[in-house]
C-alpha cells in the first residue's frame, strides 16, 4: 500500500467530518469480524446537492481503510479525485441505487457475515427468536439474488423491494442497512447481525423455539423504530469512535 496524502486540507470541513465516521465504520466492521477480505462495501453521502458518495478503495482491507483514501464517486460511477484504486462495480451498483433514490439515506453497509448470509439463505428469512430480531422486523425488507450485482438494471429493482424500509436481506447474499449517518447505519447493523447470530444459534440447537406471544414483536418493532432513528447512534457512537481510536487512530489520516 503506498502512503495515500491526506485530504483534510482540499476537502470542506461537512466532507471530511463524513469521511472520518466512514473510515471508523469500515474499522468498526473489521474489530467485529464482519468483512469479507476487500469484498463488501460501505458508503457515505458527501453533504452538498451534487449526490456525490464516498466508497472503499477496492484492494484495501477493512482495517487498512483511512479518511483519505476512501473514494468519492458520482451516481454514473466516475471517480472525483485522484486514486490508484478502483471501485468495486458491484458496490457501486447497490450503493448507488439507495443514494440516488432515498435522499433520507447517508450511509449505507452491505455485509457477507456467515450468519447473515445463513438466514437471507432460510425459506423463513428471519424470525422473532429475540429483542434483537423483533426490532428489527417491522423495517425488514428482502431482495431476491440475482447473481453478483453487476447489472445496473438490478437497481430498479433493489430500490422497489427496500421501499421506504432501513433494514434488507439479500437473499442467497448478505445483509444491508442503511441510516441518516454512520452512527444509524452501524447501530441497525449491529442488532441486524446479532439477530441472525442468534437465530442460527438457536436453530442449530435441536430444542424446540419459542415464538412470543402475538403483538409481542409489532411491539417491540414499534420500540426498535424509535430507538434506531438517531436515539441510540447518538448514544453509542462517541463510545465506538473512542473504541476505534484506541486500536488505531490511523483512521483518520
Amino acid at each position: 500500500m503506498n502512503a495515500i496524502a491526506s485530504l483534510k486540507n482540499s476537502v470542506s470541513a461537512e466532507e471530511w467530518r463524513a469521511r472520518v465516521d466512514l473510515a471508523a465504520t469500515y474499522r468498526l466492521v473489521a474489530m467485529q469480524g464482519w468483512d469479507d477480505m476487500i469484498f463488501t462495501h460501505i458508503s457515505a453521502r458527501v453533504p452538498g446537492p451534487e449526490h456525490h458518495f464516498l466508497i472503499n478503495p477496492y484492494g484495501l482491507l477493512f482495517e487498512e481503510i483511512t479518511a483519505s483514501s476512501l473514494v468519492k464517486i458520482d451516481l454514473d460511477g466516475n471517480k472525483l479525485q485522484e486514486t490508484e484504486y478502483p471501485v468495486n462495480h458491484a458496490g457501486f451498483v447497490i450503493h448507488s441505487a439507495l443514494h440516488m433514490n432515498r435522499p433520507d439515506v447517508g450511509c449505507v453497509i452491505h455485509l457477507h457475515t456467515t450468519d447473515g448470509v445463513a438466514v437471507a439463505a432460510q425459506a423463513d428469512g428471519l424470525l422473532p427468536l429475540d429483542q434483537h430480531a423483533m426490532m428489527v422486523l417491522g423495517d425488514l425488507a428482502y431482495h431476491d439474488y440475482e447473481g453478483i450485482a453487476l447489472d445496473i438494471e438490478e437497481r430498479t429493482r433493489l430500490v422497489a423491494d427496500m421501499g421506504n424500509r432501513n433494514f434488507m436481506l439479500l437473499r442467497n447474499h448478505g445483509t444491508l442497512a442503511v441510516g441518516k449517518n454512520c452512527a444509524d447505519a452501524y447501530l441497525r447493523t449491529y442488532y441486524l447481525e446479532r439477530a441472525c447470530a442468534m437465530q442460527t444459534r438457536a436453530l442449530a440447537g435441536g430444542a424446540g423455539i419459542n415464538i412470543p406471544n402475538q403483538g409481542v414483536p409489532e411491539k417491540t418493532a414499534g420500540q426498535g423504530a424509535f430507538g434506531f432513528d438517531g436515539f441510540m447512534g447518538t448514544l453509542a457512537w462517541p463510545a465506538l469512535l473512542r473504541k476505534v481510536e484506541r486500536s488505531d487512530p490511523g483512521f483518520r489520516s
